[in-house]
């Protein structure tokens, strides 16, 4: 396997983060007293301006490697965060030539961000990320400890379930917010990859295990190819008791600035569409088009039901005001047949954001969903596959491309969107 042991220095990517840098991190404060001027310095071994220099990259690690591809370069470099709530996070980044993505195995086999032709894709959560999954209070009461994590571009919600915390008659926590499957580390993980062809994949396996109740292995593929900016997620859910089991599974995708912006539309699509609760409700007429950061702003979500092609497979976008950039997605419908739009357009300092999220249901309790018939089941020794590709936009060209696949697969057929919470769609419609 060809390898590299020198490294170029890569300072700038993904430098921005959810703090501005303190101006005492950038120049020497004085103090004046008794007409004499004392200098303080310092001298500092992480910032709360950006996680990226903590990073400890393993240049003998066998995952860090430069590949030759008729293709073109592609490399990898392997590490882990030291110091504070990310401490001991691993993370895979790869370069295609095209885009650069940083993969946290240690959280799920998440995506955290990617980067391309200049255009950072991901957000600015309030959340000083990526956090260990130690440090997540994932059964904390409320059942929303889950949110003390959350800050990737990519992250799954599942597997027992995948949406609103539910408690007992009692009030205890029965299924916390969006499950645990984001917070749990990958057991094993590997890169395979083919020269003749530029792909390379970044596999991961996580279980999902409890004596006697699941045990439930999924085994994640994120494929890259030289020269390409799309990253493709190839998921398998295998049930590994003998008794057959149901699983919930959500793709929460997260994009903010500079792709969300005032005047940033999402296309897809739609068969049907409903807001989630009256709130949402409210603003039903713009559901699909957003605003500048609104302070005080409350999250508005819908959810929606995609048209597909032969092969089932659908494509959804957020564009920018300025149709040069954009994120799309593409998913298959049998195995995803459920798409959520998670609207959360507060101030920038609260999480400015917007969600695409392609999923086995809705992400109401697993009660309600499975009362609905919104779950996968899953014999034992059985699989259940799902698959998912993002695409980076980053000219007007491709913009356009996307927005006339969608435009296609709406067809004539008009969208059926409801003004109020649909019954069975939302508990209390």
């Amino acid at each position: 396997m060809p390898r590299v042991q020198e490294r170029r220095e890569c300072h700038n990517l993904f430098s921005e983060n959810n703090l501005p840098v303190p101006r005492e991190d950038q120049i020497e404060r004085y103090h004046q007293s008794n007409d004499l001027f004392m200098s303080t310095k310092s001298s500092a071994h992480r910032s709360l301006a950006s996680r990226i220099p903590s990073i400890e990259w393993d240049e003998d690690s066998p995952l860090t490697m430069k590949i030759e591809t008729r293709e073109g370069e592609i490399s990898t470099r392997h590490g882990r965060f030291s110091g504070g709530a990310a401490d001991r996070v691993e993370v895979v980044e790869v370069d295609t030539g095209a885009i650069r993505v940083m993969i946290l195995p240690t959280r799920g086999m998440s995506i955290w961000r990617m980067e391309a032709s200049g255009i950072r894709f991901g957000w600015q959560s309030p959340v000083f990320g990526p956090v260990h999954p130690s440090q997540v209070p994932i059964f904390d009461p409320s059942g929303i400890g889950w949110l003390e994590g959350f800050d990737e571009l990519l992250v799954r919600c599942g597997l027992e379930s995948n949406g609103a915390p539910e408690h007992d008659s009692q009030g205890n926590l029965i299924h916390p917010l969006h499950g645990r499957i984001g917070n749990l580390p990958a057991d094993s993980l590997a890169i395979e990859y083919d020269e003749a062809s530029g792909r390379l994949e970044v596999i991961g396996e996580i279980m999902e295990s409890r004596l006697f109740v699941k045990r439930l292995r999924l085994r994640s593929r994120i494929r890259f190819r030289a020269g390409s900016a799309e990253v493709a997620v190839l998921d398998d859910v295998t049930n590994e008791l003998s008794s057959p089991t149901s699983i919930q599974l959500l793709y929460h995708i997260n994009v903010g600035a500079p792709v969300l912006g005032e005047g940033a539309t999402l296309e897809a699509p739609i068969e049907s569409l409903a807001p989630k609760d009256a709130l949402s409700a409210s603003e039903i007429e713009t559901w699909n088009t957003f605003s500048d950061p609104e302070e005080g702003y409350a999250e508005r979500v819908y959810f929606a039901r995609l048209r597909a092609d032969e092969s089932s497979s659908t494509t959804a976008m957020l564009k920018a005001a300025n149709g040069e950039k954009g994120l799309g997605i593409t998913f298959n419908t049998n195995g995803l047949p459920r798409f959520v739009v998670w609207k959360n357009t507060g101030a920038e300092s609260d999480g400015y954001v917007t969600g695409l999220e392609p999923a086995t249901n809705y992400p109401n309790t697993r009660s309600f969903e499975e009362k609905q018939g919104r779950t996968v089941e899953i014999a034992g020794g059985a699989t259940a596959s799902f698959r998912v590709k993002l695409m980076p936009l980053t000219t007007a060209a491709q913009v356009e491309e996307v927005s006339r696949q969608i435009q296609t697969l709406q067809g004539d057929e008009p969208a059926d969107i409801h003004l109020q919470p649909r019954p069975g769609w939302s508990p209390g419609a």
